[in-house]
């Protein structure tokens, strides 16, 4: 449950308070410690069994526990895949009472595949006695994005599960715009009144943001009073050699890292920005897209963001290659675009955001699905209880 998850933490956090409003009661199960910092403010009881041991998480307490309480749970929603903890979902639930579905979470995407094979070949030796019976046993495998259905398939020959649909997506912030860029901007107070372009994920090789940094390099003499803001978690130890590529090209003056940002300091971000951009090589949904349009602020995406084709079908962003032709043409359309074109793209990315990304209809999608399962009316007023468990 730690924040700095993405994501996945952030939907589950935000899907469970809508739920609570309409009669739905959540629990979590979690391989965090149980003195984490990050579980003290959760709205909903957590179980914390971790930390798991090594980088798979196993925890030998976790099937013991789900066989102890799997029978006050109507469901159990199994988030992510490839750690022990969908496993021991499976060891203690395939012959129960009570159902489970799963969230892949993009974990089955072949990029990892092309990007990994070595750790691919690891997977397919595992694959057979442990996740392909996770997802072949499970009521319904829910995918976020049609285009997160059909990539899965792709991964392992062997592959037989009950694919289904669901909304995902995003709240949208406040209304208080000011209040919330004044925040940013008392963190970055040499960024106010210049005009910025947004990065905001995990500092991560698989988001691009080399490539960013180099497009940026490569359009600047187009627009050179555009700068750049690069904020999100070093989890890998990425982003020095990122510094360097930005001071071999001499923008390192341009580029702001904030680092991990959240809340009001977050949505100011992205309000003020001028555009939003993720130029990534595998991004199964991207919470952080439709927190830009949430706040009608045009996306620049490249096609391997898994809902560029809703963006592009709303003309709500643009979309390229995961290259360097590709994210310099992201740059460049955008700076080419006229004053109009702009204002009609932002209009357009607020509509997109309400029509299919908003967190309510994914809190409706996830209540349909668990009720059809569990033999229900599917409609928000009736109660279920609902168990999640998982590392995301």
């Amino acid at each position: 449950m730690n924040p700095a998850g993405g994501g996945p933490v952030e939907s589950l956090t935000r899907v469970a308070s809508i739920m609570a409003r309409d009669g739905h009661s959540t629990e979590v199960l979690c391989l965090d410690a149980p003195g984490a910092s990050w579980l003290g403010n959760l709205p909903f009881p957590v179980y914390a069994l971790g930390p798991g041991k090594g980088s798979y998480g196993y925890a030998p307490d976790l099937v013991q526990w789900l066989r102890d309480h799997a029978s006050r749970y109507d469901t159990v929603v199994v988030r992510g895949i490839w750690q022990y903890s969908s496993f021991a979902c499976w060891r203690a639930l395939h012959n129960s009472s009570t159902p489970y579905v799963v969230f892949p979470h993009g974990m089955l995407d072949p990029w990892f595949k092309r990007a990994h094979p070595l750790k691919h070949l690891k997977k397919w030796m595992y694959w057979p006695w442990a996740e392909y019976r996770v997802l072949r046993d499970a009521a319904a495998v829910l995918f976020t994005c049609e285009e997160e259905r059909i990539l899965a398939r792709q991964s392992f020959w062997l592959y037989r599960c009950n694919e289904v649909v669901v909304n995902y997506g995003a709240a949208p912030p406040s209304a208080d715009r000011e209040a919330q860029e004044s925040a940013f901007f008392a963190m970055h107070p040499h960024l106010k009144g210049k005009r910025f372009a947004l990065f905001l994920g995990r500092i991560h090789s698989k988001k691009g943001c080399d490539l960013l940094i180099e497009a940026f390099f490569q359009v600047l003499a187009e627009d050179p009073d555009l700068h750049l803001v690069i904020a999100g978690p070093d989890q890998v130890g990425w982003r020095s050699r990122l510094t360097e590529l930005a001071s071999e090209l001499a923008v390192e003056h341009l580029i702001t890292w904030p680092g991990m940002i959240s809340g009001d300091v977050k949505y100011g971000a992205i309000k003020a920005a001028e555009v939003f951009v993720l130029p990534s090589h595998q991004e199964n949904f991207g919470i952080a897209v439709a927190e830009a349009l949430a706040c009608g602020t045009p996306v620049l995406i490249s096609d391997k963001v898994n809902i560029w084709r809703e963006v592009q079908q709303d003309g709500a962003g643009i979309v390229a290659r995961d290259d360097i032709a590709g994210t310099c043409s992201l740059l460049r359309t955008w700076i080419q675009m006229s004053p109009e074109q702009r204002s009609t793209m932002r209009e357009n990315a607020r509509l997109c955001f309400e029509r299919r990304f908003h967190i309510e209809k994914a809190a409706e999608s996830l209540v349909r699905v668990l009720a059809s399962i569990c033999d229900r009316e599917p409609v928000l007023q009736s109660s279920t209880t609902l168990g999640f468990t998982g590392n995301p």
